[in-house]
């Protein structure tokens, strides 16, 4: 049985799940869907089919294509943002909080589900609340970033968000180029690369309080 076919059928009509519990399965479905065909190919027929309901109780719960499509969008790029501030506040150490913010982009990517596909791979960018989203997604790790940044070094928040943009920039970039290229590289090689290219700009920023080298007194 699959993830998405979780409602398990009695003389062949849908068990009656929670609310929140059929919700989770349609975006499951949905999800499988959508990367396997793309937005416009995929039908809300193949979806209910996935998910083992009828589509009257599909659009019971999302009214359309485009609603359960930004549903999922939601879900992804909220895990994103969550992942990277989570790095940030894991630890006080600012390198481990480089490392993790690397480490999150490149899981997302590597992800058995394919799910980035839906972030940055969507054959529907060009509607202003799918684009919304995407940029959220950039929007929401840069601030996470940002607010490390000015905490720690006492830069202004333009200052702040700029250095915040370009890391953000580079862990994104440097794993979607990994994985469009075929993982050439071992996924943890390619985190500790691109993480120690990030660190070693970021680190010369001092710390508050600290004259020189305070971001950097890490490095060996």
């Amino acid at each position: 049985m699959t993830a998405a076919s979780g409602g398990a059928q009695t003389a062949g009509r849908p068990a009656r799940l929670p609310r929140s519990a059929r919700r989770k399965q349609l975006l499951a479905a949905a999800q499988q869907i959508f990367v396997a065909q793309g937005y416009h190919a995929a039908a809300m027929d193949d979806i209910a089919e996935r998910a083992g309901v009828s589509k009257p109780v599909l659009y019971q719960h999302f009214p359309g294509k485009l609603e359960l499509y930004l549903a999922l969008l939601d879900v992804h790029c909220d895990s994103i943002i969550a992942k990277v501030r989570g790095a940030m506040l894991a630890t006080p150490d600012n390198k481990e909080r480089v490392r993790g913010a690397v480490r999150a982009y490149f899981d997302f990517m590597d992800h058995e589900s394919e799910a980035f596909r839906l972030v940055f791979e969507s054959d529907l960018r060009n509607d202003p609340q799918v684009r919304e989203r995407v940029e959220r997604v950039e929007q929401g790790c840069i601030v996470a970033v940002t607010d490390t940044i000015i905490s720690d070094t006492g830069l202004s928040t333009d200052q702040a968000e700029l250095l915040a943009s370009g890391l953000v920039g580079a862990a994104g970039q440097s794993a979607q180029f990994w994985l469009a290229n075929g993982r050439r590289t071992n996924k943890e090689e390619a985190e500790a690369l691109v993480a120690a290219l990030i660190w070693r700009g970021i680190a010369s920023f001092p710390l508050q309080g600290e004259p020189t080298g305070g971001m950097a007194r890490e490095i060996g």
